[in-house]
């Protein structure tokens, strides 16, 4: 190691990686420390139910990481990173039997919202869907770090997207379109009437049409060992089993980048309460199952989708987030998030056999079970789930935060995604990668674009580290 690096990044997560790499491709010396034994923060695959069933603990769907500008530019595919995609990327089931989907083509999506809201949502998307690469560069990236490239659709994907959701969604007029649009902005634990989740619904509807909302065949970790090995390939160290309680730890380096929880970086750097404002968010209860067969999903749609969004109306989805996240409870009905890994990729599970996972929203360090109730909420739309159940796996609020120290109280978004802190964070600035210390930058998801595993913020970050070094 050299006696002095350009950059050390502390953090291994999908950002943390990302920014390492940025800065190594560009002949920067980097090297890269984690606490765990290995490499991955929400991006991980472990076995833990049964053997040979291989689950992602946290993040299993990829929209917005095979749409992500920062990994399309990298040569991920060549260290074994592949996307594998389900017949549908999404569906939204009712209790009846019928279901709303969210598929690749725009035509089919609109049609499973029936004749007096298809129209309607092809008007909405199809005008950003021709201009996709540049608006999710643009929109993924900020001023401070990149110019907008197209900034008259930036400003008109900002006039229908910052609006609250339930503003956007009065151009229709049926439940299936509501719903399903509901669950998207649900996806970020954001109440539905907040600023910009229309926004957030867009982008996440925009991506499975552009490239779908596939999984990373043999699960998430092929993410983070795809990123590690391109640095290690690069030039760049990686020391996993390594702990860092303050600045002193790490070797002498030009530059500090941090994928880390503001309340982290502020213990280590020692600087205070300076982001004591930055607010965690709702958290979530998270079971992973062995599953005997496919869940018997009543609507054929579901089978096929890698995502279920589960939720029996608008007003139900409302009614969950507003309990997880206003009212300090966890919800009768919770909204579920569930994926479906084995569907697209068979070798997640042994033969015959399937791995799933589902969570609701529960208030951040909720301490309860929730398992009844998402079972529950299962057998209304899969009659017969419990019955395919080999093995389940439950993970609340305080295992959460055990596994992944950035997800503080469970909050698997590093920070509320909602209010002004849904785009600005984590401070009021301008500059949102730089902190007191002119040499320490942080890259987490508490900083723009936010949660998801995409690795903008670690790009967006390297760039800010980049003009620091060329000053220096």
């Amino acid at each position: 190691m050299p006696s002095m690096l350009d950059a050390v990044v502390v953090g291994a997560g999908p950002n943390g990686l990302t920014a390492a790499v940025e800065l190594a491709r560009r002949g920067h010396s980097v090297a890269l420390f984690e606490a765990r034994s290995t490499v991955g923060g929400g991006a991980r695959t472990e076995e833990l139910t049964l053997p040979g069933f291989r689950h992602d603990p946290c993040s299993a769907a990829h929209p917005l990481g095979v749409n992500s500008p920062a990994f399309r530019a990298l040569p991920l595919q060549r260290y074994g990173l592949e996307w594998v995609h389900a017949d549908l990327p999404m569906a939204h089931p009712f209790p009846d039997g019928s279901a709303a989907v969210l598929a690749r083509s725009v035509a089919e999506t609109a049609a499973s919202f029936g004749p007096r809201d298809a129209g309607a949502y092809r008007r909405l998307v199809e005008p950003f869907l021709a201009k996709w690469d540049t608006l999710v560069r643009d929109f993924m990236s900020l001023p401070s770090t990149a110019l907008p490239r197209d900034p008259v659709t930036l400003a008109r994907f900002g006039l229908a997207g910052l609006p609250p959701s339930t503003l956007l969604m009065r151009r229709f007029r049926d439940e299936p379109v509501k719903a399903l649009f509901s669950g998207l902005v649900a996806h970020v634990i954001a109440p539905l009437g907040g600023l910009a989740t229309g926004a957030i619904g867009l982008v996440f509807a925009l991506a499975a049409h552009a490239r779908g909302w596939p999984l990373a065949r043999g699960g998430s970790q092929a993410v983070s060992d795809a990123l590690a090995a391109y640095l290690t390939d690069l030039g760049g160290a990686v020391h996993t089993d390594y702990e860092v309680k303050r600045l002193d730890d790490l070797p002498p380096a030009r530059a500090y980048v941090f994928d880390t929880s503001p309340a982290a970086l502020a213990r280590i750097a020692g600087f205070g309460g300076y982001y004591d404002r930055f607010r965690y968010g709702p958290s979530v209860f998270k079971i992973d199952y062995a599953l005997d067969g496919p869940v018997p999903w009543t609507a054929p749609e579901a089978r096929a989708a890698g995502t279920v969004q589960v939720g029996a109306s608008r007003a139900e989805i409302g009614t969950a987030l507003h309990a997880a996240s206003r009212a300090g409870r966890a919800p009768d009905r919770p909204f579920l998030i569930t994926v479906q890994p084995s569907v697209a990729d068979p070798t997640r599970a042994p033969e015959g056999k399937h791995v799933f996972w589902a969570y609701g929203h529960v208030p951040n360090g909720w301490r309860g079970d929730l398992t009844d109730a998402i079972e529950r909420q299962l057998e209304r739309f899969a009659p017969g789930f419990r019955d395919r159940v080999l093995a389940r796996a439950t993970t609340g609020p305080a295992e959460l935060a055990a596994h992944n120290a950035n997800y503080v109280g469970g909050d698997i978004a590093c920070g509320a995604a909602s209010g002004l802190q849904l785009l600005l964070r984590p401070r009021l600035s301008a500059f949102p990668y730089h902190t007191p210390h002119p040499a320490v930058f942080i890259c987490s998801s508490a900083t723009p674009p936010g949660p998801g595993v995409h690795g903008m913020s670690g790009h967006n970050a390297a760039k800010a580290v980049w003009r620091r070094l060329r000053q220096k």
